[in-house]
């Protein structure tokens, strides 16, 4: 029973952590499929806006490249500049054709366009005078132009390359391009006359930056790298990133899982723009947005935890009374009943534990009072047994004093008889005093003595508290009679009788030095209501047991030669026993 308290949880509360467990996993299922679904939509719309800054930037060098090829255009198909370039003679009409054809036509596209360049022009005419811009070792901060001779190229190797190669109208980095993040589109001029003879050659140079544009749609800080990329020559031109994720980047084809590799390609051209982009960036408020799920989720389980505490409070309240009423059931009250309000189970319940109470209180009243009445019948049958046993063996022995003339022993006899049954009768009452049952059974020994004149002797040793304690009557007087009709031995017999408390109990002892009994006969007593030529010790024991319990009733030790000792043990009562009138008035 312990263990099951130990261990005992209410209904409610499993019923209320099935639900919490079934919350929980809904919860956890709407928050990954939550942060999925958001993990996702923020990864396509940072590409989105990757892809739109990208197409943006592809627009903006398209328009930029078209716009530095239709200068070279320019200049390759003006005949008036083709004509002063191939001026020879008086240098100073030369110079002069310098400063009215040649310069003007070169300076006006640098104020036209937008950004920085420097405009180079290699001429093989020998008459015209050279002019130098600024430093080549230098970034592009103004725009410049440069009249060089054909002799400062004719030794690169990069020049000599696309000689070889007759490749013309490129874009391609040379010289100090690389270093300066620039970048030049080169052609040849020919001559009309026969469109074979080179009489020069056209660079125009300008910066990466001013042809891609603005960078802040490319958080390079956060690990993107911008580059531009010549396809024809499988080479990267120009690389925006950090070293640290630019070495990353080397592997970035080979490796999908580290990078995002978006690429637009540049129309008419071999370039592309290509843009790597970590993973770590597409999911980089991953752990925010993972935050705010995890909190809404938790606020959610909280809300439906509390919901369903509330609702198990209530059920277990209900669900607390039934249990305190059948304990009330188990405790022997059925007066009790159940009520509750509205229309559920928990009505019905009701309802049919109140029948069930109505019921057994009903069957357990007639069954009771049977019973009450069944116990009084074998209580008054057995009384009846007891009352007339020593009447008749008294008036045997008065019978036969009388026939010996004995007045005075008669006499004697015939008082103790009505004073002892004046005792036994008690007025109809079944419990007497302890001192009432020692002076019934001191009536008994008067009527004895009178016998058996000085061959006994009586030591009663009562504790005085005893006194008033109520007990059935015919308790003591029956052992001491069965001393006188079965324990005779020898000319002499002593009796003791005692009482004493033990805690709630009260043990009498009637102990005599008679024959005593052997095991089996001891044992013949005790099973069989009566024996020949005695009272039966059996009707006692069964009076007491009806009266007051199992627990109580009599004890019987003997020794064969050495006497017998009856031990009686009855509950402390000093009030009487009404227990069972008592129980009859409530269930009448």
């Amino acid at each position: 029973m312990d263990k099951r308290m130990r261990t005992f949880m209410p209904f409610t509360y499993k019923m209320m952590i099935s639900y919490l467990l079934l919350v929980l996993v809904t919860d956890a299922m709407i928050g990954y499929f939550s942060y999925t679904m958001l993990i996702q939509s923020r990864t396509e719309m940072t590409e989105t806006n990757i892809k739109t800054a990208m197409e943006q930037t592809e627009n903006n060098l398209s328009y930029q490249l078209d716009e530095i090829q239709r200068m070279s255009d320019t200049l390759f198909g003006s005949l008036s500049f083709q004509r002063a370039l191939q001026k020879k003679g008086d240098p100073f009409q030369t110079y002069l054709t310098m400063l009215d054809e040649i310069v003007p036509q070169i300076q006006a596209p640098l104020h036209l366009y937008g950004n920085h360049i420097r405009l180079l022009v290699y001429t093989t005419n020998g008459y015209l005078n050279e002019v130098d811009g600024d430093s080549m070792y230098e970034e592009i901060k103004d725009s410049d132009y440069y009249i060089l001779p054909y002799s400062e190229i004719t030794n690169k190797s990069w020049f000599n390359e696309i000689k070889d190669s007759d490749r013309d109208n490129i874009w391609l980095q040379v010289d100090t391009d690389q270093s300066l993040n620039n970048i030049s589109h080169f052609r040849k001029l020919v001559s009309y006359n026969d469109y074979k003879t080179i009489i020069g050659y056209v660079r125009i140079t300008t910066r990466l930056d001013d042809l891609l544009g603005d960078f802040k749609a490319f958080p390079t800080e956060e690990g993107l790298i911008l580059r531009l990329v010549d396809t024809s020559a499988n080479s990267v031109l120009y690389q925006r990133g950090d070293n640290e994720h630019a070495e990353a980047a080397s592997s970035a084809e080979e490796d999908q899982s580290t990078f995002l590799v978006l690429q637009n390609k540049i129309p008419n051209t071999s370039f592309v723009i290509e843009t790597l982009v970590p993973r770590s960036y597409l999911s980089k408020d991953a752990g925010k947005l993972g935050g705010v799920i995890f909190s809404v989720c938790l606020i959610s389980f909280l809300v439906m935890s509390l919901i369903g505490f509330l609702v198990a409070r209530l059920s277990g309240r209900k669900m607390r009374r039934i249990i305190s009423f059948l304990r009330s059931f188990q405790q022997g009250s059925f007066q009790k009943r159940l009520r509750f309000s509205g229309n559920d189970e928990f009505v019905h319940i009701a309802g049919a534990f109140n029948d069930m109470a109505g019921n057994i209180q009903d069957l357990i009243k007639k069954v009771y009072v049977e019973g009450i009445q069944k116990k009084q019948a074998e209580l008054e049958a057995l009384q009846a047994q007891i009352n007339p046993h020593f009447l008749y063996n008294t008036l045997s022995t008065i019978g036969s004093l009388a026939n010996l003339s004995e007045t005075e022993k008669v006499t004697g006899m015939v008082e103790g008889l009505a004073k002892f049954y004046r005792l036994t009768l008690n007025d109809g009452q079944v419990f007497i005093p302890l001192a009432k049952e020692l002076e019934q059974v001191e009536a008994y020994l008067d009527i004895q003595r009178i016998k058996y004149a000085g061959k006994f002797d009586v030591h009663i040793d009562m504790e005085r508290e005893l006194e008033d304690c109520k007990v059935i009557k015919l308790i003591l007087q029956p052992f001491v009679e069965n001393i006188f009709k079965h324990a005779w031995f020898g000319s002499h017999i002593a009796i003791r009788i005692s009482g004493r408390a033990i805690g709630n109990k009260v043990e009498l002892k009637v102990i005599d030095t008679g024959i005593g009994m052997k095991p089996d006969n001891l044992k013949s007593v005790m099973a069989q209501p009566g024996h020949a030529g005695g009272y039966g010790i059996r009707n006692v024991d069964d009076r007491i047991k009806l009266r007051y319990g199992d627990e109580y009733g009599i004890e019987m030790g003997s020794v064969f030669g050495g006497g017998t000792t009856v031990r009686i043990l009855l509950p402390m009562d000093r009030e009487g026993n009404m227990q069972e009138e008592e129980q009859r008035r409530q269930l009448a």
